[in-house]
């Protein structure tokens, strides 16, 4: 039977895209889906709470700890200098949110690159595994994203080049996507997490940087969706589709015709 696209095609690459963003979707309305998809959604946190502490190292700030609960939520302490100023607050609350869109579009960039599936996954692992050690300080973040570090380490190392493709498209198009998930919480000026009540990402820029909190969640989606969208039409460029060359064996002899 005939392939309805072509391998390496634009429209091949779209469909796998798409299919990512369907496993991401719809996962959960499986049986046993929300059992499936909630080592993922510990990893959305790991970005997104990475995305603050990442955030405050990046402006010379400390980076304490890093809390993720069982139910999905968490909370990355940062200690800040008393003579840090309010934009320097603003950024490190603005890099959670962001934090998971701009690992998206990395990966989704990644993903045009044959050469990087498996280098990132092995990036991702470790990065997973040294954040562990480092910061991590809660049960089901110890429990959970060792797990998840090891199947990216499997696929990396056993899995066809073809899933491991799909794996870094997945991983992209779930980072690109968590912003959705996270919808209610931007909107919110106060969430509840870990038991406390605290403000929100959101919150916390209007009260550094006034204006509200909506506006500041209306800014970052834009951002998000800008970051996205050029990573998208960067991978799906069609000279970046086309399939490397194959290698001829040694002892055979290629002959062009001049015309």
């Amino acid at each position: 039977m005939q392939s309805l696209v072509t391998p390496g095609s634009q429209g091949e690459a779209v469909g796998r895209l798409v299919l990512a963003g369907l496993v991401v979707v719809m996962l959960p309305s499986l049986p046993f889906g929300n059992w499936l998809v909630y080592p993922f959604v510990i990893l959305t946190t790991w970005f997104h709470e990475m995305g603050h502490g990442l955030a405050a190292l990046a402006l010379g700030q400390h980076f304490e700890q890093l809390m993720i609960y069982a139910n999905g939520s968490g909370v990355a302490q940062s200690s800040v200098d008393p003579d840090a100023s309010r934009f320097t607050l603003a950024a490190i609350a603005a890099g959670g949110p962001l934090g998971p869109s701009v690992v998206g579009a990395l990966l989704i960039v990644a993903s045009a690159h044959h050469r990087l599936w498996r280098p990132v996954l092995w990036f991702a692992a470790a990065a997973i595994l040294a954040s562990v050690a480092i910061w991590v300080r809660s049960p089901t973040g110890t429990i959970v994203l060792p797990l998840v570090a090891a199947l990216l380490g499997l696929i990396a190392w056993r899995a066809s080049p073809g899933f491991a493709r799909f794996s870094v498209q997945f991983l992209g198009v779930l980072g690109a996507m968590s912003m959705l998930r996270d919808w209610n919480y931007l909107m919110t000026e106060q969430a509840v997490i870990g038991g406390q009540a605290m403000l929100s990402d959101t919150g916390q820029i209007e009260a550094v940087l006034g204006l509200p909190h909506w506006f500041w969640a209306g800014a970052i989606v834009l951002v998000s969706a800008v970051m996205v969208g050029a990573a998208l039409k960067y991978a799906l460029a069609e000279k970046r589709l086309r399939l490397p060359p194959r290698k001829l064996p040694a002892n055979v002899l290629q002959f062009r015709r001049k015309r």
